[in-house]
């Protein structure tokens, strides 16, 4: 059996608040650790009124400080927006006050629009910088050398995991040749995912920090007590993803009954390209689909993810999937 682990992104669904939202991820996180999810994840995104995490170490802060043992960390923080030294501060607090349960995961995206970019830092040039500040990052961890003229307080010589997330052959190459974990967004972006794990185990070079190469694919599991109330489910999911396409994006709606109503053929087709990697269904279901999954790419371990609109109902469906681990 393969770890399994959770990404949340703080769902704000209609009708609800972010309020709402933080304390439903607290108590989501719980029930993981409960279940055992060995992570439980948070992503970095800016200006999506359905996402409430983009104060993503503050969140993973708050987690950490209400569960025991369950890993927390940023999948990811996207580094373009923050200064290295920030961001190592940051994690350096987080891993000081829970040590060995903080994880770093970082994209070279900004997770948002271009105009909320240049809101976020100003003197924003673009995603090129991204190795460079990866390995300033990474020093910042390092334990402080002779005549050092910046340190992270506290950050430097503490042990904060550090993986690199992607979409593309890009983070693949970097992950590799730094030596790093990498996570593929296999969950919204699966066009490149064979390729990339390809490369990365290719090119992978041993490091201090990881001695060989370890993949983390992300799927969405939506999962019920029937096939049809798990693909009802999983329309809300559905219409995010076109919302977001039409340039209208939302709060997180509830499901519906009739999706094929609500999209085009065109925008039904990119919904379903961009969720491939998708395991929807009943409690078999959801067992041989993500058996099936694991046979054919060989990840080391599942970041498993679902856009529910109602908490109860996402509480259940993580739990079925975590039962089909264990089975």
């Amino acid at each position: 059996m393969i770890p399994y682990s959770l990404l949340d992104l703080a769902p704000v669904c209609e009708g609800s608040t972010p309020a709402q939202a933080f304390a439903h991820s607290l108590d989501l996180a719980r029930h993981a650790e409960a279940l055992g999810y060995r992570r439980f994840w948070l992503a970095e995104h800016h200006n999506m009124p359905g996402i409430a995490s983009a104060a993503t170490s503050v969140l993973i802060g708050h987690i950490a400080g209400g569960t025991s043992t369950i890993r927390v960390g940023a999948g990811g923080v996207m580094l373009p927006n923050h200064a290295p030294l920030q961001v190592a501060e940051q994690f350096g607090t987080l891993a000081s006050l829970h040590p060995d349960r903080i994880d770093l995961g970082l994209g070279r995206a900004p997770g948002t629009d271009q105009p909320t970019t240049k809101a976020l830092r100003r003197y924003y040039a673009g995603s090129d910088a991204f190795p460079s500040d990866v390995m300033e990052l990474l020093r910042y961890f390092e334990p402080v050398a002779p005549g050092q003229p910046v340190q992270a307080v506290p950050g430097a010589g503490i042990e904060v995991p550090v993986w690199i997330l992607g979409s593309s052959l890009f983070g693949a190459q970097l992950a590799a040749s730094l030596g790093l974990p990498y996570a593929f967004a296999s969950h919204f972006a699966p066009a490149a995912m064979s390729e990339a794990l390809a490369l990365y185990h290719r090119d992978f070079r041993p490091s201090k920090r990881l001695r060989a190469p370890c993949a983390m694919l992300a799927l969405n599991v939506v999962a019920a007590d029937t096939r049809g109330e798990a693909q009802r489910l999983f329309t809300t999911q559905q219409q995010s993803f076109v919302r977001l396409r039409r340039g209208a994006p939302g709060l997180i709606p509830p499901p519906i009954d009739d999706i094929e109503a609500f999209w085009t053929p065109q925008e039904k087709a990119m919904v379903e390209q961009s969720l491939a990697c998708s395991v929807v269904g009943d409690a078999d279901d959801v067992r041989e689909g993500i058996a099936d999954f694991v046979a054919r790419h060989r990840p080391d371990e599942l970041m498993l993810t679902a856009n529910i609109f109602d908490h109860a109902a996402r509480k259940r469906s993580f739990a079925l999937a975590a039962e089909a681990f264990q089975a």
